[in-house]
């Protein structure tokens, strides 16, 4: 029974450290993603971390957001099978580290409007557990069971 809840509270812990370290980025801050706005200004000085989130928040069916490559950046031009995000409150969990390109793909919005954000991403805050490699401990019994928490928050910072 006690270590039943040792391992409950484990669980908990190791679940609740990595969430409690990421840090939400309102995408332009009260004025949120729209045109005439410079996000490369608004993103310096600012350290983006793998498991932080960017939320691009904009009246619904004016603007969207598109996730392009540098490439893509630079031509204010996105692939066709580009999946664009319109909710007007979209939300991206960071999931890996390295350069990250994300432009309005309505009308002329990137080219005109400078709606394009270019950020580099830094690894998972040292402080906290990585959410590939949490910690598992030897008072917790089985590990299959923490791996499946492990696999569980993953896929949830994935999605």
């Amino acid at each position: 029974m006690a270590s039943t809840r040792i391992f409950i509270s484990f669980v908990i812990l190791a679940v609740s450290v990595p969430m409690i370290s990421a840090t939400e980025f309102v995408v332009g801050d009260e004025h949120g993603w729209t045109l005439g706005f410079d996000y490369q200004a608004w993103a310096l000085g600012k350290e983006f971390h793998v498991g932080d989130t960017l939320v691009f928040k904009y009246p619904e069916g004016v603007h969207n957001v598109l996730r392009v490559n540098a490439t893509g950046f630079q031509q204010c031009m996105a692939p066709a099978s580009t999946q664009a995000l319109t909710t007007g409150n979209d939300v991206i969990t960071i999931t890996s580290e390295g350069r990250k390109w994300y432009i309005c793909g309505v009308g002329r919005h990137c080219e005109a409007g400078k709606m394009k954000l270019a950020i580099t991403v830094q690894p998972w805050i040292a402080s906290s557990p990585s959410p590939t490699q949490a910690p598992v401990s030897a008072a917790a019994g089985s590990s299959s069971f923490y791996s499946a928490w492990t696999l569980l928050i993953l896929a949830v910072l994935m999605v």
